[in-house]
């Protein structure tokens, strides 16, 4: 059971969380980190020491704290953002937006927008609008100087750097995996192609039911996590070797699936077509041209291979530096960083029809393109969403980016989208009427 409960750091996820009514957890100012003193002194109390080798450190509310500090626990690599100096993000702070008005999708009540935020047990967010914070708060252990788990918004930073690949003619989105990566032919990934990956339509007999303990999914867990395997253990040791496992299930191309893994191979794509492994390459053509304030970090596996699916971490006002980047069709820093044609294809969104297959009840009319989440609205808002509530938003027409990193106690999107949908909504509407 200790791997096991390991095991659910390395895929981001949390199964107990994820079945559990949030009605069951403390709220967020009585699980609140920074109160409640995990990990403080030398050494801390027994109750308030969290452990990555037992699992202890993923288990709410211990978890607000790991969220923060996951680079204390267990391996990472870095993504440098270069020798430069950092460039400051313009700031006029406002002091209205606490009090916007908004009804959660599942109430009758309105909410504020101060509300809001311990409703979803945010640690930290920061909102541009034209280019300036005019929002900036943390909660319990993050801070403005601090690292936080971005959790599955990694995958949209990685499908940025897979469309970018592609833009620029070093990936073809129409050839088959296997010709990027002969190690992938006999499994699910050998027949489908770069675009079916980006974009999540790979037909997989892979379960992500945290639920049943035979889902691929453990075994994926198993396979990434960097601590020593059993002796009688004989599975994959590695992301790279799990892959070659997974096996077809259904047909390419017919129906969205959100699956962990088809970033993880587009993360060896990139690394075959660009050789460099997503860290690196988001250093190079990314992170060192931001201007960003901190480096990021991915976690590894026993082999250092970065974890695509779900390893970033990142300071909060950087990853406000990448979502308005791409509000700004790719230009930031006084550089084109990412091409405008990839911006441009994300915003035009993927397939509805292969969406909608996928039921997500609250994302009527939405698709999924390039491991983006598109919103299909007047306004052109696009996604990156990570459990536990970690967010992009970029709202092109509200001239708005919000970003957010949080710990709500119940892993699935879901939980916090009731609220957070229409939260982002008022507030875009609400920017929108300022000149």
């Amino acid at each position: 059971m200790a791997i096991h409960r390991m095991a659910l750091l390395m895929c981001f996820m949390s199964s107990l969380a994820n079945a559990a009514d949030t009605k069951t957890f403390p709220a967020a100012t009585a699980s609140d980190p920074a109160k409640l003193g995990w990990m403080v002194g030398s050494p801390p109390p027994a109750d308030r020491t969290v452990r990555f080798e037992d699992g202890s450190y993923f288990q709410f509310p211990a978890m607000r704290w790991s969220v923060s500090n996951f680079r204390q626990l267990m391996p990472t690599t870095n993504v440098s953002r270069g020798l430069g100096a950092s460039v400051p993000l313009k700031s006029a702070l406002r002091k209205d937006i606490d009090a916007i008005s908004f009804t959660p999708l599942d109430a009758k009540t309105p909410m504020t927008w101060d509300q809001s935020l311990t409703a979803t047990y945010t640690d930290g967010i920061v909102v541009v609008h034209k280019g300036k914070i005019v929002y900036e708060r943390y909660f319990g252990v993050l801070t403005p100087e601090g690292q936080h788990a971005a959790m599955s918004v990694t995958k949209s930073v990685v499908g940025t750097l897979g469309a970018m690949l592609v833009a620029e003619g070093r990936i073809d989105a129409n050839k088959h995996v296997v010709d990027y990566v002969p190690e992938l032919a006999s499994s699910a990934f050998g027949s489908a192609t770069v675009r079916q990956v980006l974009d999540m339509t790979t037909g997989l007999k892979y379960s992500e039911d945290y639920a049943d303990p035979n889902a691929e999914v453990w075994a994926h867990a198993k396979a990434g996590s960097p601590l020593p395997k059993p002796k009688d253990y004989t599975g994959p040791r590695s992301y790279y070797e799990f892959l070659q496992t997974v096996q077809l299930q259904g047909e390419h191309g017919s129906a969205f699936s959100y699956k962990t893994v088809n970033t993880d191979v587009l993360g060896w794509i990139i690394a075959r077509a660009s050789g460099r492994n997503v860290a690196q390459l988001l250093s190079e053509r990314i992170w060192s041209r931001l201007g960003a304030e901190q480096d990021a970090y991915f976690t590894v596996d026993s082999i250092g291979t970065p974890f695509a699916g779900g390893g970033l971490n990142t300071g909060l006002r950087d990853l406000a530096r990448f979502g308005e980047m791409l509000r700004n069709d790719g230009v930031f820093n006084g550089q084109q960083i990412v091409p405008k044609a990839v911006v441009d294809d994300i915003r035009r969104g993927g397939d509805k029809q292969a969406f909608a297959k996928a039921g997500y009840e609250l994302l009527k009319g939405w698709s999924y393109r390039s491991m983006w989440w598109v919103t299909n609205k007047q306004g052109g808002a696009f996604m990156a969403r990570g459990v536990h509530g970690q967010r992009i938003y970029v709202d092109p027409k509200a001239e708005m980016v919000i970003v957010r990193y949080a710990s709500h106690p119940v892993a699935s999107n879901s939980a916090n989208d009731p609220v957070t949908l229409p939260a982002f909504e008022a507030l875009a509407e609400h920017l929108s009427t300022l000149p």
